[in-house]
């Protein structure tokens, strides 16, 4: 039987909190993956995590940061501002953060969709976190 079809506005509020401490409205997914919309405010900084069975290909929507990123060895942080895309693979620790003068708002896809609690695991990153 084929998958209905569905449309779906951003929510206006958040619709949870995720591991790393940003605000998310859950967006919609299918078998393969979910997608939803994260936000941290101006000046904010994410927890550092790492996933244990999925990985996301972001899009940043609007405002500025920059994401760091480190698997093994391989270590880097990127700017972010609106239209740049980067990808978060399996297992790779990440963190981001809010500019000054502006939060930051992405887009992600998680494949295959999140499978709930546990799935995020601490990491130690270059940042010291501002969220609960």
């Amino acid at each position: 039987m084929p998958t209905a079809f569905a449309t779906l506005m951003l929510p206006a509020e958040r619709t949870v909190a995720a591991p790393d401490g940003s605000d998310v409205r859950v967006l919609l997914g299918l078998a393969g993956g979910g997608m939803a919309h994260f936000s941290l405010p101006a000046g904010a900084v994410s927890k550092a995590v790492a996933h244990r069975t999925v990985e996301e290909i972001w899009y940043v929507t609007a405002g500025a940061g920059e994401m760091w990123r480190r698997q093994g060895a391989r270590e880097e942080v990127v700017a972010l501002c609106a239209g740049v895309s980067l990808t978060v693979p399996l297992g790779t620790q990440f963190q981001f953060r809010a500019a000054a003068h502006a939060g930051l708002e992405a887009v992600a896809v998680t494949m295959p969709p999140w499978p709930g609690d546990g799935e995020a695991i601490e990491a130690s990153g270059p940042w010291a976190p501002t969220v609960a």
